[in-house]
């Protein structure tokens, strides 16, 4: 059996899975942020920053920034394995992606919950 070096032991089943669970999470995000763009009737800096000062808002944000890396992650991973045959190329690029969605993920959590 071939494992997966950016798996950490993990299966093409479990990528596959998360890609697809990402993707539910982004596309439900996606259509209600559409939505609510479209149904509020005029869209003010008040009520912008009331819907994100809600919890549950903050929560689906954050699950979904999350969800967001995960997808870019593995979509990231096969694009470079695939076309990056260097190897320390591809580990150098992997690894500024990884110090970027890191950063990525704590900047949304500060910007969203405002710590």
């Amino acid at each position: 059996m071939v494992t997966n070096a950016a798996s950490f032991g993990r299966s093409g089943v479990h990528d596959f899975i998360l890609i697809r669970a990402s993707a539910v999470v982004l596309a439900c995000y996606s259509i209600f942020m559409l939505v609510f763009v479209v149904s509020t009737p005029q869209l003010t800096f008040d009520i912008w920053q009331g819907l994100f000062a809600t919890l549950p808002m903050k929560v689906f944000t954050l699950v979904t920034l999350i969800a967001l890396l995960i997808h870019a992650w593995i979509g990231i991973w096969q694009v470079l394995t695939d076309y990056v045959k260097a190897h320390v190329l591809r580990g150098v690029l992997q690894f500024l992606f990884v110090v970027a969605a890191f950063s990525y993920l704590v900047a949304g959590f500060v910007i969203v919950w405002g710590v």
